[in-house]
């Protein structure tokens, strides 16, 4: 066993060979004794263990606030071992200084305060299910329960970046069209650290308040969606240097998570988590082709085409409208 444990301590870079899109997981080419050697190295799971889980919030480090937005707050951190498991504060101190250049974050951080029930069941695990929805079902359920959500505030945080109230800082980029129905605002994704290009993840959002989701799309709008996913393609690989038009790949997520009209644009290396997931994406390029190919007139668009996703069974989706229409009840939407 300490044969075994000398090994990684003799171990020599020579030079990375890979690391995924999350920096969880790097392969690292070198020698040990002289002798070609790989390591790969990947970050451990959390521990559920309560006490650990109770000192949590306590155990960050070097926190970095990348901005705020109503009840949303984003950071980056250091995890810190627990004193009893290993070095105290002092000693850590002394091991930072040793070492040189600070260690850099290993934990985002979202923040959620003050959180509601909603927020609760949506991030707490629950069990996914595959929904068929019919234009009949879109119209008679689905569109009513889009507007009571954002009947009650729910985009108030998207208006207040829209409206230059807050969150400016973090706008890439805001264009200023001829046309206003033509302008955008360009944002980093919560979940992207802001530096890896491999796992870049940018938002989006349309000035324009009369798309709510891709069920808002007509065939009269292919152009508006072609010219905007060619102006964007301009302006990612322009604002990133080294990022080619071909590395990128554009979706709409239905359902989304707000009922106003955006468009994720991530790296093509970024790993296909559950965002990308069939159920959840839809390709930008495959919706307008669908559009352009439509029957009908300029009228036609998605609200007309069924569509299949995954819901959570504590989303109101799952509890307002599916879960009664296969129990073969009459949905009611927004309630509790």
């Amino acid at each position: 066993m300490a044969e075994a444990n000398s090994l990684l301590t003799r171990f020599k870079l020579d030079k990375l060979l890979n690391t995924d899109t999350g920096g969880r997981r790097i392969v690292l080419y070198g020698t040990i004794d002289d002798k070609p050697a790989l390591l790969l190295a990947e970050r451990g799971a959390f521990s559920t263990d309560p006490q650990y889980l109770a000192s949590f919030a306590q155990l960050l480090t070097r926190i970095q606030n990348l901005g705020d937005n109503d009840i949303y707050r984003w950071y980056l951190a250091n995890s810190k071992i627990p004193s009893s498991e290993g070095q105290d504060e002092e000693e850590e101190r002394k091991g930072s200084q040793t070492s040189g250049a600070a260690p850099p974050p290993d934990l985002k951080i979202n923040l959620i305060y003050p959180c509601t029930d909603k927020h609760i069941r949506k991030y707490s695990f629950q069990q996914s299910r595959v929904v068929r929805e019919t234009p009949q079902i879109y119209s008679r359920y689905v569109r009513p329960y889009m507007q009571l959500c954002r009947e009650e505030g729910r985009l108030n945080w998207i208006f207040n970046i829209l409206d230059g109230r807050t969150e400016q800082e973090n706008v890439l980029f805001r264009s200023a069209e001829s046309d206003p129905n033509n302008d955008y605002l360009l944002l980093p994704d919560l979940n992207w650290d802001r530096s890896t290009l491999s796992s870049l993840h940018l938002l989006a959002l349309v000035q324009r308040r009369d798309i709510w989701s891709v069920r808002d799309l007509k065939k009269s709008l292919a152009p508006w969606l072609r010219r905007l996913h060619s102006t964007l393609t301009n302006k990612v690989t322009e604002l990133y240097p080294g990022v080619e038009g071909d590395m990128l790949k554009f979706y709409i997520h239905y359902q989304p998570t707000y009922y106003h009209f955006h468009i994720h644009i991530v790296h093509v290396n970024l790993d296909a988590g559950a965002t990308q997931a069939t159920g959840k994406a839809l390709g930008l390029e495959n919706v307008i082709s669908q559009l352009e190919n439509l029957q009908g007139g300029e009228d036609a668009g998605m609200h007309l085409l069924e569509l299949t996703y995954t819901v959570g069974e504590a989303s109101e989706l799952w509890t307002q409208i599916y879960l009664p229409l296969k129990q073969g009840k009459t949905p009611t939407v927004g309630s509790g």
